[in-house]
C-alpha cells in the first residue's frame, strides 16, 4: 500500500493546521510539520482541539527543524514530491501517484508567502497548481490539501478507506410500523 504523506511548509494558520489534522486521520495520510510555525503548536490548545475533533491518538505526524532536515530524512526520489503552488507547471490532476514506489510527498507552503522559491525551482518538474481565476490570489491551504489529498487516493482507489458508512449500519433504511 502507497503512503500519502502531507507536508506543511511554515504553516501559519492554527485552524487550517487543525483541518488539515482532520483530513490526514481521515485518509490514512502522514503529517509532516516544517518549522517555524505561525502559532503554539500545542495539540492541547482549544483551536487544535475544535478543528480536528480530537482525533490526535490517530495522527501520525513528524516535526522538522527546517526544509533540509525533512529532505534528508524523506529522501527525494525521481517522483515521490509534488509541490502544490500557484505557480506550478501543471495541474494537480497530472500528477501520477500510481508511479511513486512507495511514499508520496505532497508539499504545501505556508499561507502567506507559499513555498520559496528556490524550493520551487529545485522541483520544478514536480510542480502543480489548483486552477483558480484571476479574482483571487491563493486559495485556502486546508481546502488545497483536502482536494489534492482525494485526487491522491481517487488515483490508488481509495486503497484502505472505508467506500461505506461504518459508524451507522443501514442508517439510510426506512423502518416500517
Amino acid at each position: 500500500m502507497k503512503k500519502i504523506n502531507i507536508v506543511l511548509f511554515e504553516p501559519e494558520i492554527p485552524g487550517n493546521t487543525a483541518n488539515i489534522i482532520r483530513t490526514c486521520v481521515g485518509t490514512n495520510a502522514v503529517l509532516h510539520l516544517i518549522k517555524p510555525y505561525g502559532f503554539d503548536f500545542n495539540l492541547a490548545d482549544k483551536v487544535f482541539k475544535r478543528g480536528s475533533t480530537n482525533y490526535f491518538d490517530s495522527l501520525k505526524y513528524f516535526e522538522y527543524e527546517n526544509f533540509e532536515e525533512f529532505c534528508k530524512k524523506n529522501p527525494y526520489t525521481k517522483n515521490n514530491y509534488f509541490l502544490i503552488t500557484r505557480y506550478g507547471e501543471k495541474i494537480y490532476t497530472k500528477m501520477d501517484i500510481k508511479k511513486v514506489e512507495k511514499e508520496a510527498f505532497i508539499i504545501f507552503g505556508k499561507e502567506s508567502l507559499g513555498i520559496p522559491k528556490k524550493i520551487l525551482q529545485e522541483f520544478q518538474k514536480n510542480t502543480y497548481r489548483l486552477p483558480a481565476s484571476k479574482n483571487v490570489r491563493s486559495l485556502n491551504l486546508s481546502n488545497c490539501v483536502m482536494t489534492i489529498t482525494y485526487e491522491a487516493l481517487r488515483q490508488l482507489d481509495f486503497e484502505g478507506l472505508d467506500l461505506t458508512e461504518p459508524h451507522k449500519i443501514n442508517h439510510l433504511k426506512i423502518e416500517e410500523n
